[in-house]
């Protein structure tokens, strides 16, 4: 007699499908895809965007050499290396969250350490 084949690719994806989703594996999974960070309506909000930016050269080299001094530093958290760093003009944007207040200062004074602190706005907001 002869029987269907499944490769086995189909076979150990089901036999894995059958062992992960429990009761409680589909529930911690629906609570994970309720609370995916997005900050695009607050993006939205603010008319400077990054999108915005002019393309010169200094501008862009600002930018770089603020964000290379802010990602050097390992101490700071995921929010503060992801922080937008608009650069117009000379005149420098931070905005994003944070994860504290020093933290905030402290990405700020990067900024500082690369333009004059009369050139930088620091808009971070620190997230509760």
């Amino acid at each position: 007699m002869n029987l269907p084949r499944f490769p086995i690719a189909a076979l150990a994806a089901l036999a894995l499908l059958c062992c992960v989703v429990t009761p409680g594996t589909s529930r911690a999974l629906a609570q994970s895809a309720q609370t995916v960070p997005d900050n695009s309506k607050q993006n939205k909000e603010h008319s400077q965007t990054a999108d915005n930016q002019q393309n010169t050269k200094a501008d862009r080299m600002t930018t770089a050499n603020i964000r290379k001094a802010i990602v050097a530093d390992k101490d700071l958290s995921t929010y503060a290396h992801n922080v937008k760093i608009i650069t117009m003009n000379g005149e420098v944007t931070l905005k994003g969250p944070v994860k504290s207040e020093e933290e905030k200062q402290k990405v700020a004074s990067y900024a500082t350490g690369i333009v004059s602190a009369d050139k930088v706005t620091n808009a971070l907001t620190v997230k509760q």
